[in-house]
């Protein structure tokens, strides 16, 4: 074999690699300049047995507000208390995690601001605020409630090679894992965060595109569209929870 048949045989395989290396592969940050995570909505009701409900991305729970724990959404706890007649506490557990959120009403009741601190399960500090504006309800805090401007912390997320046919998604904030396969079928997470029975299954939908589902119990709550741009610089995810039409967009740059 001469030395430009071993050139043109290395490059011609080292071509074929490239073209099957999913497009996902590598690191990405979250731009939240270039996110859309406002327009969604929740709800507080007051139930007859005095308990106030919140219902919110397909989820709800029940709570009182004496400083307790309460069951919560995405297997996590929250504990509410008032703190004046327009000022709420709210400390929200999960396994490596703590969060507390404040959350205040303006005088005239028709605004809303919520201001989320806490760590992340790699040490680094996690603050989230948004705005909401009142659709029905009150007085206080029960009714229904749409958010108009969400500022969220950027996190890291990495995808590498499953073999020749999945994904491993690596999120080091909350050092989570998550392998899978693109054969539509729910594959477990790992990390201290992640909800028990958590399920995420994928599929590919596309040259630059992979549709994720994830579901807890059996029961699907949240749907994602994972799309790379044509020149692999960006990563958006469309995403929206189960049985609410609802969207928010993520927007990932290539590190």
């Amino acid at each position: 074999m001469t030395l430009r048949n071993l050139i043109l045989i290395l490059t011609s395989a080292t071509g074929v690699l490239l073209a099957a290396e999913s497009p996902f592969i590598g690191k990405w940050k979250i731009n939240p300049a270039k996110s859309q995570f406002a327009g969604t909505t929740m709800t507080y009701e007051m139930l007859p047995s005095g308990e106030m409900q919140f219902t919110g991305e397909g989820q709800s729970y029940k709570f009182r507000m004496d400083g307790r724990d309460y069951p919560s959404i995405w297997g996590s706890t929250a504990a509410w208390k008032q703190i004046d007649s327009n000022t709420w506490e709210t400390v929200g557990t999960m396994p490596g995690m703590v969060i507390t959120q404040t959350t205040k009403l303006s005088a005239d009741g028709k605004t809303m601001t919520v201001s989320a601190k806490g760590k992340k399960p790699n040490g680094e500090a996690m603050e989230e605020n948004s705005t909401w504006q009142r659709v029905s309800g009150g007085p206080g805090l029960a009714g229904k409630w749409k958010s108009s401007k969400v500022q969220v912390s950027s996190e890291n997320w990495e995808f590498c090679a499953n073999g020749d046919d999945g994904l491993t998604i690596k999120i080091s904030d909350y050092n989570a894992e998550c392998s899978v396969k693109f054969d539509g079928k729910g594959y477990p997470c790992t990390g201290p965060t992640m909800p028990r029975n958590f399920l995420m299954s994928v599929k590919k939908t596309g040259p630059r595109s992979l549709e994720f589902t994830e579901t807890m119990e059996g029961k699907v709550v949240y749907h994602d569209v994972f799309t790379v741009s044509p020149d692999g610089k960006t990563m958006t995810d469309q995403a929206g929870a189960a049985g609410t039409t609802e969207k928010i967009k993520i927007v990932y740059d290539r590190q």
